[in-house]
């Protein structure tokens, strides 16, 4: 009997399956090393007693007497998600070899509230969280500081965030962690330089005109933008004079391009081509300049000659007033009266 049962067990036993076997109470278990199976139960009547084969094998995700996840919370309003986010997100998954990450995540009317207005609204910062492969699971509404009730309610044993104290602005505290800390359930995590949500912000705040520039051309309204009539029409004009030295930009490069090419022709380094402009240039403004020496030369000399001329035309009309005015009229008139006087005479005698 003990023979038969014996062949029996071998029949069924594989390299892979896990086997059970009772005959009259007795049971015998073997498990293979180093690999977990389920297998469905078969159940054959082998002589007097009954034989449980266990068949179509899965594979476990984990061993049923292992310790449950390490339940990880982090929290934060995660506007504009970035790699920032995503980077803290995974220290925090990966502070225990088996953990289960819940991210809160803060609503609108609470944001509002104490940090201020966000880019993106709720529903939109917790979409973009369950996209985030680091996170199990996204609690909504999530509160403003942590309480004893909200860590018993989803079984947190972990709170995961960087250490810089956070002002509780809703009044209860300094520090929205500062139950968690004082209960040593507070992990530390880092904060990536370089990349915030307040940074990316700025970057929009400072080049403002230029993405008003980049919707208006891509067919948003000046009312979609909020700018005025007068902005748009100057914006406009900024992109044609954007468009313009684009152009411009694109024509130098394509004259260097051609000069390249005239270079290599000629047989010649295109510095040494610039050289040579630049020696035929300066040859040409010297010579410009020596021409216009000597055409001011004469100019000037042709000025005084002429202001030589006038003041020698000059000099011989006033010496001819001068004697035009020494001339003795009274001699003459004296010699003319003693003439007419001798002819009367002589007109009486006759």
């Amino acid at each position: 009997m003990q023979l038969c049962l014996k062949q029996e067990q071998n029949k069924y036993r594989t390299c892979r399956g896990i086997f059970h076997v009772s005959v009259d109470g007795g049971r015998e278990k073997e498990r293979e090393r180093g690999r977990n199976v389920a297998l469905t139960t078969k159940t054959e009547e082998v002589g007097g007693g009954k034989v449980m084969a266990m068949g179509e094998e899965e594979e476990q995700r984990g061993n049923p007497t292992e310790e449950r996840a390490v339940r990880v919370y982090a929290d934060g309003i995660y506007d504009l998600f970035h790699y920032g986010h995503a980077r803290s997100l995974e220290q925090a998954k990966k502070l225990f070899p088996n953990t289960y990450l819940l991210v809160g995540c803060c609503n609108d009317e609470l944001t509002h509230k104490y940090k201020g207005k966000t880019v993106m609204n709720e529903q939109e910062r917790y979409e973009s969280l369950r996209h985030c492969k680091w996170v199990d699971e996204v609690i909504p509404d999530a509160p403003w500081v942590i309480t004893p009730e909200f860590l018993d309610k989803h079984q947190i044993d972990y709170i995961a965030h960087d250490s810089l104290p956070y002002a509780d602005a809703s009044g209860a505290g300094k520090d929205v962690y500062e139950y968690v800390k004082s209960i040593g359930k507070f992990k530390e995590t880092k904060r990536t330089n370089g990349i915030s949500t307040s940074d990316i912000i700025m970057r929009i705040i400072k080049d403002y005109n230029k993405y008003v520039m980049r919707n208006l051309a891509r067919g948003y309204s000046r009312k979609d933008l909020g700018v005025s009539y007068v902005k748009e029409k100057r914006l406009r004009v900024n992109m044609g004079i954007e468009r313009l030295r684009e152009k411009v930009k694109k024509q130098r490069e394509r004259v260097g391009e051609k000069i390249q090419t005239v270079a290599k022709t000629a047989g010649m380094h295109r510095n040494l081509w610039v050289e040579n402009a630049d020696r035929l240039i300066a040859g040409f403004l010297e010579m410009f300049e020596e021409r216009c020496h000597n055409m001011g030369t004469k100019i000037r000399d042709r000025i005084q000659e002429q202001l030589i001329g006038q003041q020698i035309r000059g000099f011989i009309n006033d010496k001819e007033g001068d004697d035009v005015e020494g001339y003795n009229y009274s001699e003459e008139s004296s010699e003319d009266e003693e003439s007419y006087s001798e002819g009367d005479e002589e007109n009486k005698d006759k």
